[in-house]
């Protein structure tokens, strides 16, 4: 993910809303990883996405769930290393559990999650959205008294989301952004970069974006662009170089969703693959 940190500009949250930026910043972290704690008073609190193995960052989660009422939960929202990675040392420290989609996807998870469950948070209460596509263990948590969405990696506060198969798939993607049309959004927050205040216009721009990017591939497909580097060049021309490769994955993602509905076919020539329409 890349994304600019949230800012003194970004909306207030609820009061039993905390972000705590992780200190992972990287090109495709952008600012960090972003931990959310939700609930208070005698209830105690969540924390979603613990994000890395950083002993002052888990500190200061540990430190604030206590303020809270103590730590209840440690949800995941899918099982990428920048965000689940210190999620066994912070249950550790507090004896929280770790709540994620799949054991597969999260190894460290002591429970697995299910589609439409409800987590008691104190003040408000979240519910579980199964989002696969980004990955396939991923999940969405949706705070519904204050209409607020974490979003994982399934949208960026700025940029764009990496879809790598086997575990991203283009079609469940686009599946899973249109499920989140149909929620009450008033904001979705995040895993990187800054608070999302108009969500219908992201998540529709995000669609649009990647059917874009679809009709993109097809044309390069008809003008006898038949490898996915040639296609990268062409297509993310204005894109930073050091993210070409992963820019060629999701070429690879899209051609894989075509391959499927039965418009394209691939195949191996003198070691690479070509693809070329049907």
């Amino acid at each position: 993910m890349t994304g600019a940190a949230p800012d003194s500009s970004s909306p207030a949250l609820p009061d039993y809303v905390k972000l705590i930026l992780a200190p992972n910043p990287s090109l495709l972290t952008g600012p960090g990883t972003n931990s959310f704690l939700v609930g208070g008073g005698q209830a105690g609190c969540v924390v979603i996405d613990p994000g890395p193995e950083h002993q002052g960052h888990l500190e200061a989660l540990a430190r604030a769930a206590q303020a809270w009422g103590g730590l209840r939960a440690i949800l995941i929202t899918h099982g990428h290393s920048d965000h689940y990675e210190g999620a066994a040392t912070l249950a550790r420290q507090t004896g929280a559990p770790i709540l994620a989609w799949s054991r597969e996807g999260t190894p460290v998870a002591d429970q697995e999650l299910k589609d439409d469950q409800i987590i008691d948070c104190g003040p408000d209460r979240l519910r579980v959205v199964y989002t696969p596509g980004h990955r396939f263990d991923h999940v969405s948590f949706l705070l519904e008294g204050a209409r607020l969405l974490f979003a994982g990696d399934l949208v960026a506060g700025v940029g764009t989301v990496v879809i790598v198969p086997p575990e991203g798939n283009i079609g469940e993607y686009l599946a899973s952004l249109r499920r989140l049309l149909a929620l009450d959004l008033d904001l979705i927050l995040p895993a990187h970069g800054p608070v999302v205040t108009a969500p219908h216009a992201r998540l529709q721009e995000y669609i649009d974006h990647r059917l874009l990017r679809e009709r993109q591939i097809l044309d390069a497909l008809r003008d006898g662009l038949d490898r996915i580097p040639a296609m990268v060049q062409r297509i993310y021309a204005d894109v930073d170089p050091r993210l070409h490769g992963f820019a060629g994955e999701s070429v690879r993602a899209h051609l894989l969703k075509l391959e499927d509905e039965g418009r394209v076919a691939q195949r191996e020539e003198q070691g690479q693959i070509v693809w070329r329409l049907i």
